[in-house]
């Protein structure tokens, strides 16, 4: 069996859960390769894996008519050069795209062609000409895909609802980290009396932040104060600066940060305050660390944490979020019991051989289906 990889440009857990494919593919003897953005080989060194090949393809991180027939024709190129048996798509786009590029890689009578599988990560944008344009590589995938993987239920109702014909769970798990030892990093200047509410992500519109920071000035009543630490960068870092400052608040914007799991250590809350999440990773990491966790009932997210391991509250309210630490940082017994109950839930989380196993699985299922539709 040989498979190819398709994704575009990624920054965060796409990238890194397709690198953690390629690798435990090769690592059995399948032979990869990843087709996608050179920008995210820089980002993800693909080609420092042995057994895993990188060949750049010009996908775009949005719609542009030109360069996505470009990408048509060079995955076209790529696919009936290097025969692979499965084509592995990652999003909606890279999706959409390699189906298309397949359609016309022609089976032959000994060869019916590549099973394609593809994997959906991310919510589509709703409303408006992109919400369109999502929906219009949503069919495309639906109608072409063998397989539709998924990363959460809501995405797994959305695919059936578009006409998939088989659609699946997508494992996507973080990578254990080695427990550290509790300490305060130098970056929330923080004394030993002092709880530290700590996030972790991209600062973009889809991790809402912005609801934290309006949770956050409705928590400085208790003593002492709550340090407020966001790690991460992103586009929306000069706004949410300034309005932590309108808010007067004491909110530290880490940066990216090499230590996160010292940071979660240190940690007497982690909170996610994201519109929609698949299977995040930096959650995953959270439960391993056994800190309490208050984030928002969306996508994947109470099918990580359960109801025991996390406060869940509705996206989008300060004064629910802002309740939910509250009662975190006042009920020892509260977090005590979501320490523990976070522990339970890590060791029932996938690892990442197990998916490894479930994606060389669904490749030998679809490429079985397809070669008896061709007969």
């Amino acid at each position: 069996m040989k498979v190819a990889f398709v994704l575009g440009t990624s920054t965060g857990g796409t990238g890194r859960h397709v690198l953690m494919l390629a690798a435990g593919c090769a690592a059995r003897g399948v032979p990869s390769e990843v087709f996608g953005a050179a920008q995210t080989d820089r980002d993800f060194d693909f080609s420092a894996v042995a057994g895993v090949g990188f060949t750049a393809v010009d996908i775009a991180d949005r719609p542009r008519l030109l360069r996505d027939l470009g990408a048509i024709r060079r995955l076209r190129r790529l696919v009936r050069a290097w025969r692979p048996d499965v084509v592995h798509a990652h999003g909606l786009r890279a999706g959409a795209l390699a189906a298309i590029a397949a359609a016309f890689v022609r089976p032959s009578v000994y060869d019916a062609g590549p099973a394609l599988i593809v994997t959906v990560h991310n919510a589509p944008a709703a409303g408006g000409l992109t919400g369109a344009i999502y929906r219009v590589l949503e069919l495309i995938v639906a109608r072409r895909a063998d397989s539709v993987l998924c990363v959460s239920a809501d995405l797994e109702q959305r695919m059936r609802t578009a006409g998939a014909r088989r659609v699946g769970h997508a494992p996507v798990p973080a990578y254990p980290v080695p427990p550290e030892p509790p300490r305060m990093p130098a970056v929330t200047d923080a004394g030993p009396d002092r709880a530290v509410v700590l996030t972790v992500g991209r600062l973009a519109a889809q991790k809402d932040f912005g609801t934290l920071l309006e949770a956050a000035s409705r928590w400085r009543d208790i003593t002492p104060e709550p340090a407020l630490v966001i790690v991460g960068e992103g586009p929306l870092e000069a706004r949410l600066k300034s309005q932590a400052a309108a808010l007067h608040l004491d909110a530290r914007f880490a940066g990216q940060r090499d230590d996160v799991p010292a940071l979660l250590a240190a940690a007497a809350v982690f909170v996610l305050p994201s519109v929609w999440e698949g299977q995040p990773l930096i959650l995953q990491e959270a439960l391993r660390a056994g800190v309490p966790v208050v984030a928002t009932r969306v996508g994947g997210t109470p099918e990580l944490t359960g109801e025991d391991a996390a406060l869940l509250v509705p996206p989008g309210d300060p004064d629910r979020l802002a309740g939910a630490v509250r009662a975190v940082l006042t009920d020892p017994a509260l977090a005590a019991r979501m320490r523990k109950a976070a522990l339970d839930r890590a060791r029932a989380l996938p690892s990442p051989d197990d998916a490894v196993a479930s994606a060389l699985a669904e490749y030998a299922r679809a490429g079985k289906s397809r070669a008896a539709r061709k007969r």
